[in-house]
């Protein structure tokens, strides 16, 4: 079992191209039954410009492959797994 903020020290690296996505911001949760359906990652660069909108990766928590020590490996195919905050589950 993991921490919130155990996760937000780990790099979330997609497996399916090999690079590394970010790190875990926040995550989307069905507060109706606990579980996490999305981890939220803020695209690299991104994580501390708060004067300018950055952008956000949201990844379905299908497509978390492994959570090791200091990785998250997702398999994601950006042509068609990428979400704004505006596709996510709800």
């Amino acid at each position: 079992m993991e921490r919130y903020c155990e996760l937000r020290e780990k790099d979330v690296v997609n497996i399916f191209d090999g690079r590394r996505i970010g790190f875990v911001s926040d995550l989307n949760i069905d507060t109706c039954n606990g579980t996490i359906l999305a981890l939220i990652v803020p695209t690299c660069g991104k994580m501390f410009n708060w004067f300018r909108g950055s952008e956000e990766v949201i990844i379905p928590w299908n497509k978390v492959i492994k959570i090791g020590n200091d990785v998250i490996l997702v398999e994601i195919d950006v042509a068609t797994d990428y979400q704004s905050p505006e596709r996510c589950c709800r």
